[in-house]
């Protein structure tokens, strides 16, 4: 930074002061603003105001200023006493405030001292004089700066638009023959933080503006050079990059990551209530998703009462440790008040009732029955995992204090055990209270009542088989008499079957008036409506190639776009389950596949380059599917060649080779297709189902809702889902065009039966529009 030694930042943020005080009130912005830049000029440059004879000649500083039209008699007299206070200053010894060690200090005190002997025994100097003031010999050499002019003018017209940012800048600099160090002055104001090496490091390519300073520094440039608003920032590397710095109040720093996104570049300008608007609409509708279901699902997802299992696992009998300690010693006073709220809102099972799990799950999913048991079906791991889900919330319910937010039945721990499932109050409370809780019943009730019923039926259920459960269970006030334990006792099977009996009643009573609260349909029915629902939602895969990172600036953000991308892609092309999407391993080109014997085993697809059809084969063993048993697999593999289309190939190829291993880091490979962008604190950097589904919803987000208040996103109306809306888009889509449920169900795996129930939205007006459109040919012809 070149240095002025005969002027002071002290005095020039004087002058500022002084313009802000006196003139802001009687002048315009656009007059303050020409005239602060003139009065500091004068200070920089060590020049008094023009004066002809003996007088301030206001002509000439209306022309400097570009407002000799508008200075009125009470312009002048405000402006009067800061060109006094210019005047005075300037025949006062400067002091060197940016000299810091003694030395210079003491050759300072001896400059003035110099000047001060010079000034007494010499001519007395003209404080009003047209020339301006002979400078010392101690003054550095060279060329006196340019003047500020606020808006120069151009050197030559511009005839070429470089594509990147720091190309761009240097090409406008140098139209308007500036240095950097010339439009640092011309930009920055006085008492402003901001560095002229971070100005430096634009032009030389090193870094690009980030927070909210580096962006009102870029929007001053672009009214200095006259260029349209926003004329840098288009192109920029990283168009998706949120800005830091907005004023967001008392929000957290974990809320604030996850807003900054959405949030517009001017956000901290705008007034107080449209801030709150802003935040507000954003948390609604990107963050939370506007639905009843979801809405609902927030609320409920704060009040956690749940049991957790982490020692059982899917398949075998693998418990944590502490599942090791002996069943009959408790550990806990069964009188004693246990509340899991207030431990930590989920906890895990005592050791008895993991171990109860455990074996519940070993039966369920084993190849071959234990000796002397029987059953019927078998759970896969999706459906596994999920029981265990439920029956732990229900087990957690139990547990949860009537006193808390869960208002649960306050049975200690030490009590809960799998023969309490055979009574009958047992589930009156506990569907009654699912009921307060959700205002009213649902097909989780009836579901769970089918499990209830599957465990208790003749010969094959898994209670039924173990009356050894009884022994553990204790009477509860208003849920399980003695007597009912006593009967029990007596005659087991016959307290499994009065059970039966009362489950299959209460399923049928449950049917008949439970609602549906969640519809699949509702995030996406901006895109079921439309015309033709895929090339809707095809438009949230062009937004994420609008908006894509450079790669060599941005590796990790380029891969993440990349890998978004294909997301949705694939699952369009596939019409995949999450489960089979997820699991889709990769085996790259030049490498020898796995085989489909070897595929069967690890129920998982995979993705491999088939030199045959010259293109990208998906691979998937009929029995990865949920539906292995349907009509459309008839036991055989699915399989599908890839289209080359819109550059498909090109984004597959580049994330194989480059991008993936750009995720992965130096963790370990998974051998699946999509992976996690691994952090220090990850453990695999495999999806697992919740994460998969939160990274589909991110792309969602950030791509594919419409934000009114940044312009970003696709679709307007649409709302935050999961993966598995893309099969209803689909199937919807091949029934608007076809009117066949039979050629949607190809589309997603599955029945016509299956569509017809679950997956396609063909209202009665779409089946009468395609009819008419077959039947308008005619007329059309005639």
């Amino acid at each position: 930074m070149a240095k002025n030694n005969l002027s002071t930042h002290r005095f020039q943020r004087k002058i500022s002061d002084f313009c802000e005080v006196r003139l802001a009130p009687i002048a315009s912005k656009r007059m303050l603003e020409s005239i602060r830049p003139y009065l500091i000029s004068l200070v920089v440059h060590r020049q008094p105001p023009p004066i002809a004879n003996g007088r301030i000649d206001w002509t000439i500083i209306g022309q400097a200023c570009g407002i000799e039209g508008e200075l009125t008699a009470e312009l002048k007299k405000a402006l009067r006493p800061g060109l006094d206070a210019i005047i005075r200053w300037l025949g006062a010894p400067p002091a060197a405030e940016d000299i810091r060690s003694t030395r210079q200090r003491a050759k300072s005190n001896n400059a003035v001292r110099r000047k001060l002997e010079t000034a007494t025994f010499s001519k007395p100097r003209k404080i009003l004089s047209d020339t301006p003031p002979v400078q010392s010999s101690s003054l550095p050499r060279g060329p006196e700066p340019k003047p500020i002019s606020p808006f120069p003018e151009p050197l030559f017209e511009a005839t070429n638009d470089p594509a990147s940012f720091h190309d761009a800048l240097i090409y406008q600099m140098r139209r308007f023959g500036e240095s950097y160090w010339q439009l640092y002055r011309a930009v920055v104001r006085l008492g402003e933080t901001f560095d002229e090496k971070t100005l430096l490091s634009w032009i030389q390519g090193k870094r690009v503006p980030r927070s909210l300073t580096s962006f009102e520094i870029l929007s001053r440039i672009e009214r200095r050079y006259r260029l349209a608003q926003g004329y840098f920032k288009a192109k920029l590397p990283h168009q998706s990059r949120s800005l830091y710095g907005h004023d967001m109040g008392d929000i957290s720093a974990a809320e604030r990551r996850r807003l900054a996104w959405h949030l517009p570049d001017d956000f901290s300008s705008l007034t107080f209530s449209k801030r709150e608007e802003i935040i507000e609409w954003v948390r609604r509708v990107i963050i939370s998703g506007s639905t009843d279901y979801r809405r609902y699902q927030a609320a409920a997802s704060k009040q956690r009462y749940a049991i957790r299992f982490p020692g059982v696992t899917y398949g075998g009998g693998a418990l944590s440790p502490r599942s090791q300690i002996n069943p009959n010693s408790t550990g806990h006073n069964s009188e004693t008040f246990e509340d899991p709220d207030l431990l930590s809102g989920v906890v895990d099972a005592p050791p008895r009732l993991a171990m109860e799990m455990a074996d519940l799950i070993r039966f369920k999913t084993s190849t071959l029955t234990a000796i002397g048991f029987q059953r019927n079906g078998v759970w896969g791991e999706e459906t596994a995992s999920q029981k265990v889900e439920h029956l732990g919330l229900m087990f957690g319910a139990l547990a949860a204090s009537p006193a808390g937010v869960v208002k649960g039945r306050g049975v200690p721990l030490s009590q809960l055990t799998f023969g309490l499932l055979i009574f009958p109050g047992v589930w009156d409370w506990y569907l009654q209270w699912r009921e307060q809780r959700r205002g009213f019943y649902t097909k989780w009730e009836e579901d769970m009542l089918m499990v209830a019923m599957a465990l208790t039926r003749a010969e094959v259920g898994w209670i039924r088989q173990h009356p050894e459960l009884l022994t553990k269970v204790q009477p509860i006030e208003g849920l399980i008499a003695p007597e009912e334990i006593e009967f029990a006792a007596r005659d087991w099977h016959g307290a499994c079957d009065a059970f039966h009996r009362h489950a299959a009643n209460r399923s049928k009573e449950i049917q008949r008036v439970m609602r549906v609260h969640r519809d699949p349909f509702e995030p996406i029915m901006v895109i079921l409506e439309a015309d033709s629902p895929l090339a809707e939602y095809r438009k949230i895969t062009d937004e994420i190639l609008k908006r894509m990172p450079d790669e060599n600036r941005y590796p990790r953000p380029a891969a993440e776009a990349v890998r978004s991308f294909l997301l949705l892609r694939l699952g369009l092309h596939l019409g995949l389950r999450q489960k089979n999407l997820r699991q889709l391993r990769l085996c790259p080109r030049g490498h020898f596949p796995t085989s489909e014997r070897r595929l069967e085993d690890m129920k998982c697809g995979e993705l491999r380059w088939s030199d045959r059809e010259n293109g990208w084969e998906v691979l998937i063993p009929s029995v990865a599917f949920k539906n292995s048993g349907s009509s459309f697999f008839g036991q055989k593999p699915f399989r599908l060649i890839l289209p080359d289309l819109l550059d498909l190939y090109k984004y597959l190829e580049a994330y194989i080779d480059r991008h993936r291993g750009v995720l992965l880091g130096s963790a370990k490979d998974p051998g699946t297709l999509f992976v996690k962008t691994v952090k220090t604190t990850s453990i695999d950097a495999a999806y697992d189902s919740t994460k998969f589904y939160e990274a589909w919803r991110t792309v969602i987000q950030r791509y594919g809702i419409y934000n009114p208040y940044t312009d970003r996103g696709a679709i307007k109306g649409l709302l935050p889902h999961g993966p598995h809306n893309l099969r209803d888009i689909l199937a919807t889509h091949i029934l608007k065009q076809t009117g066949s449920y039979e050629q949607a169900s190809y589309a997603i795996q599955d029945t016509p039966d299956v569509v017809q129930q679950h997956y396609g939205r063909f209202l009665p007006q779409d089946k009468a529009a395609l009819a008419a459109k077959i039947l308008n040919q005619v007329w059309e012809a005639a």
